[in-house]
């Protein structure tokens, strides 16, 4: 398959259960939330934000309905893309995320991962290595009082 430029999609619909950044008609962003602005700042690549600025984010009141409800409590969110020629890629629809509490035995190995990529990039080795026993004995944590625990980050 050919890769496909950025001068070839004319939309790229995002359908979620609330939206993560607004902008209204004139062009300004009207909600920008802490999860929007950690995915943009590691995004500093122009081809990106050529791709961002094709994006249009609707709100889906299912998806929203889902997420309220206690019993599901779905973070769901959907993708398409619409081609200038007129074609599209199907609906990619993902209604439980890895980090979701019903795929824990999946997303717990990559949100350990995720924890020790962040913690090499604020402290030491030994520092990491303390935290991150710690973090990961359950017994041991819920045990260490709160002061103790956050002695751990003092560098």
């Amino acid at each position: 398959m050919a890769a496909i430029t950025a001068q070839e999609i004319d939309i790229i619909l995002n359908s979620t259960h609330d939206g993560m950044i607004a902008v209204n008609k004139a062009g300004i962003i009207t909600l920008f939330n802490k999860a929007a602005e950690d995915a943009i700042s590691v995004a500093d690549d122009p081809r990106i934000d050529a791709l961002r600025e094709k994006m249009v984010c609707i709100e889906d009141p299912h998806y929203t309905k889902d997420y309220l409800d206690p019993g599901k409590r779905s973070i769901a969110n959907a993708i398409q893309i619409f081609f200038k020629d007129g074609t599209t890629t199907g609906n990619v629809e993902v209604e439980y995320p890895i980090g979701h509490r019903s795929r824990r035995k999946e997303g717990m190995p990559v949100l350990v991962e995720k924890f020790k990529t962040n913690l090499a990039r604020r402290f030491p080795l030994k520092l990491q290595q303390g935290i991150l026993a710690v973090c990961l004995d359950q017994t041991t944590l819920e045990d260490m009082p709160v002061c103790e625990f956050v002695d751990l980050f003092v560098i």
